[in-house]
C-alpha cells in the first residue's frame, strides 16, 4: 500500500475525506492539506501502516482556506504540537460574520463562514520556505481563494497546486468556475506556475499529471494572458 502511494522519495499521497493529503515522511513530517473533517482516522491509520505516529506530525499547511482541504485542522491539532501553516490573506477572510456573508450575498464568504476553522494559524508568506522535500517553496497565487497558495519542491521538481489547477476531460485547466472567488484572477495567478522548472503537478482531486508538465503550464499561462487581453 505505501509503496503505491509514495509518488517521491517519503512523499505519500494520502485519500482523505474530500480530497487528497500529502505527507512528507522525513524525520519531521509534514501534512499538506487536511481533508474535511473527520479525516483523522484515515490519516492514523495510514500512518500505522507506515509504522509512524499522528504524535510526529511537526507542521500541517494548507493551501488555501475551503473545508476539504482545512476541515480536519482542528482535530488534528487538539493533542498534538503541530503548526498550522497559512497564507495571511485566507486566515483574515476566515474572520468573516453570517450577517456580512447573507448580505452581500457573496458565495466565497458563506462558505469561509461555514469552515471550521483552525484554533490558530502561522501566517505563511510568498517567498519562504518549508523545510521539507529539500525545501518546499510558498508561491502566492490568489484567485481560488484570496490566500490561495502553490508549493514547490525544486530538488523534485514537483508542484503541489492545491485547487488552483483541475484535470477536466483528461486535460489540465483552471481553477473551478463555480467554487473560486475570482476565477480571472485565478487564471492570471498561473503565469507564476509557468515559471518554475516542474516534472510532476500534484492535484488535491486527480492523478499526478507528468506529462510536459512545463509545457501544460506555459500553455495555461498564454490561454490566461489572452483571455485577460480579449475585448469585453
Amino acid at each position: 500500500m505505501a509503496g503505491a502511494m509514495e509518488i517521491a522519495p517519503s512523499l505519500h499521497a494520502v485519500n482523505l475525506l474530500g480530497s487528497r493529503g500529502f505527507l512528507v515522511c522525513e524525520r519531521e513530517m509534514t501534512l499538506l492539506d487536511t481533508g474535511l473533517a473527520g479525516s483523522r482516522r484515515r490519516l492514523e491509520r495510514y500512518l500505522g501502516r507506515l509504522g509512524r505516529s499522528l504524535d510526529e506530525l511537526r507542521r500541517i499547511v494548507c493551501t488555501h482556506a475551503h473545508p476539504d482541504h482545512i476541515g480536519a485542522v482542528r482535530e488534528l491539532t487538539t493533542d498534538t504540537d503541530a503548526e498550522v501553516l497559512m497564507h495571511p490573506a485566507d486566515i483574515e477572510a476566515l474572520n468573516v460574520t453570517l450577517r456580512e456573508a447573507w448580505t452581500e450575498r457573496d458565495r466565497a464568504k458563506l462558505l469561509a463562514y461555514f469552515t471550521q476553522t483552525p484554533h490558530e494559524a502561522t501566517p505563511l508568506h510568498d517567498g519562504e520556505e518549508i523545510p521539507a522535500l529539500g525545501g518546499m517553496r510558498v508561491v502566492h497565487t490568489p484567485g481560488h481563494t484570496p490566500g490561495s497558495i502553490c508549493l514547490y519542491a525544486p530538488r523534485h521538481r514537483i508542484l503541489f497546486t492545491g485547487d488552483m489547477l483541475q484535470v477536466i476531460r483528461g486535460r489540465v485547466t483552471f481553477a473551478s468556475t463555480l467554487f473560486s472567488a475570482d476565477l480571472p484572477q485565478a487564471r492570471m495567478s498561473v503565469a507564476r506556475l509557468a515559471e518554475l522548472d516542474v516534472e510532476t503537478i500534484a492535484f488535491a482531486h486527480y492523478p499526478a499529471w507528468r506529462e510536459n508538465a512545463n509545457g501544460v503550464l506555459r500553455e495555461l499561462a498564454r490561454t490566461a494572458a489572452a483571455m485577460e487581453a480579449a475585448p469585453l
